[in-house]
């Protein structure tokens, strides 16, 4: 980066850290203040701090590497969102708000138990603890490449940023920055796409971009599919996401902490409403940006490799046939597309087009294999959009996208840093530690959970890349979490005779039925509504059991 773009990039950093304190010290003074901000956030800043924590630094760059390889077919991901939002705006949230809680587990000690509260609660913690180190981890590779540092040192810069201005002004401050950097996202991405287009040849424009992203299928969007195995389409996407996205926003406190900001419940189901409506068209236009930068790239020739690193892998001798290969057939794709816009509707044009797509395509995955040889964690997709950052976009705003990367991995760890301090405090410390805290000691116990989830995040991301298997582990247990969890929430405010033994037993049968539809090949959307069904009927049955 020039000099400027480092200007650029730290006064971007130090104004976060200091809107964090500033907004944080004015409304953080008491334990309410820090958990919840007092109930007097509003709607539309609390919305944002949703999509905000949703956009991290995997989304954005690894959805627009998605979308280059594979077009829109992941929005159908979402499509269950807008229902889950209307169904959590009549449910459960109205039941967090006449019970007064901190924390959703807090509800399911009042409404089952103290064993039921601390096990949903444990889960929690470990899933999302362990989870906020991949948060960390994945943006930190990738910035690392950019920034010239070191993963240690990316990992500790964002890290003691976000734990600064998290650990002073708790959640206030979380959502104010979040609503900052939101908007930052959304800007930075907008100014991609308009230097995308500025860069592709005058005579091709937006309709020709259309045209080719239609034709090499990076518009395709919707999958009609009932092969369980497929994980995009758009059956998945409205049960298996419905299910999903009701735990997730419904039983996970670093979502439900945020509704519970809000002055009322009106303002809660408003800033439910306002994620349902915008989330989708949203996460399009990420997904639309990856397949757009597809089309800039068959008239600027793409890399061989995305990362670099990956090269000091093959010998020189195969280095150099491949890449003489790759520059006959960037050549050969980029006449076949113009080839394909002086006649839009000759199939046998739109067949060399795709022809010469392919040759690229089975050259990348050749040249991958080879490097993969070497080393087998070697993967390209999330450096596809920032190393369009650092070649393609002038200076200063390189430094203003990278800080659009810093936004989204920083939004995605300050609330989660929040949540987890939240629920420590109020879920364990305070029921089994020091049950006779004051609000003070609440506050200092707040402040040092958080600051000590933080150190323990980015130490787990700090050595992420020697625990693999651990990472897979870790997103595995999400899937077990969610679906299973949403099951025992179901109970609580789905049924009258259902009763804390049965909600326990439940939602361990839950995790088990999970864990064993796991080891078939069933794309894990599915997963949720399988634990969570499951958690149902076992905890009813064994609730009529107990209660006989």
């Amino acid at each position: 980066m020039t000099p400027i773009d480092w200007v650029v990039f730290a006064f971007y950093l130090a104004f976060i850290v200091a809107l964090g304190i500033w907004v944080g010290r004015r409304g953080s003074v008491t334990a309410r203040g820090f958990f919840v901000a007092g109930r007097t956030m509003p709607w539309w800043a609390v919305g944002l701090s949703v999509m905000a924590t949703q956009a991290s630094a995997i989304t954005v760059i690894g959805t627009t590497g998605k979308a280059y390889t594979d077009g829109l077919r992941f929005v159908q991901f979402y499509f269950g969102l807008p229902i889950a939002m209307v169904i959590l705006a009549f449910t459960l949230v109205p039941v967090y708000h006449r019970a007064n809680v901190y924390t959703a587990y807090e509800f399911l000690g009042q409404r089952f138990d103290e064993k039921t509260r601390s096990l949903t609660a444990v889960l929690f913690l470990l899933s999302r603890g362990l989870a906020l180190g991949v948060v960390v981890y994945a943006p930190s590779v990738v910035l690392a490449l950019l920034l010239g540092w070191s993963v240690t040192s990316t990992v500790f810069v964002m890290a003691a940023a976000a734990i600064v201005y998290t650990s002073i002004g708790g959640i206030r401050a979380v959502i104010w920055t979040d609503v900052l950097q939101m908007v930052l996202i959304v800007a930075g991405l907008a100014i991609c796409a308009a230097q995308m287009l500025a860069g592709l040849p005058d005579d091709v424009g937006w309709r020709g971009a259309w045209t080719l992203a239609d034709a090499s299928g990076h518009t395709t969007w919707l999958s009609t599919s009932f092969d369980p195995t497929d994980r995009y389409t758009v059956w998945s996407g409205v049960l298996g996401g419905t299910f999903l996205f009701l735990a997730y926003f419904g039983c996970d406190q670093s979502q439900v902490q945020r509704f519970l900001t809000s002055r009322s419940l009106r303002d809660s189901r408003l800033a439910l409403a306002f994620n349902g409506v915008f989330k989708i068209p949203v996460q399009l236009g990420v997904l639309a940006l990856g397949s757009l930068l597809f089309v800039f790239h068959v008239f600027e020739p793409p890399a061989l490799l995305f990362d670099p690193t990956g090269r000091s892998a093959l010998e020189s001798e195969q280095l150099d046939a491949l890449d003489a290969r790759h520059a006959d057939a960037v050549s050969a794709r980029r006449v076949a597309a113009r080839a394909l816009l002086a006649s839009p509707d000759d199939t046998t044009r739109r067949d060399a087009f795709l022809a010469a797509d392919a040759t690229i395509a089975e050259l990348r995955s050749e040249t991958i294999a080879a490097v993969r040889s070497v080393d087998a964690t070697y993967d390209d997709t999330n450096h596809v959009f920032p190393r369009f950052i650092l070649e393609r976009l002038p200076i200063g705003l390189v430094g203003l996208l990278i800080a659009v990367v810093f936004a989204a991995a920083m939004s995605s760890m300050d609330s989660e840093l929040n949540s987890l301090s939240t629920s420590t405090v109020v879920d364990l410390w305070q029921r089994h530690v020091a049950p006779d805290a004051d609000d003070a000691a609440l506050l200092r116990a707040s402040k040092v959970a958080t600051i000590a989830w933080g150190i323990l995040a980015a130490g787990f991301a700090i050595y992420a890349r020697q625990l693999g298997s651990v990472i897979e582990a870790v997103n595995t247990v999400g899937s077990y979490f969610y679906g299973s969890l949403l099951g025992v929430f179901i109970l609580a405010v789905g049924t009258k005779t259902a009763n804390g033994t049965g909600a326990f037993v439940g939602l361990l049968a839950g995790m088990t039925s999970v864990a064993i539809a796991s080891q078939g090949d069933v794309a894990w959307l599915w997963l949720n509504p399988i634990g969570a069904g499951t958690v149902v009927a076992t905890g009813w049955t064994v609730s009529r059991v107990t209660r006989a």
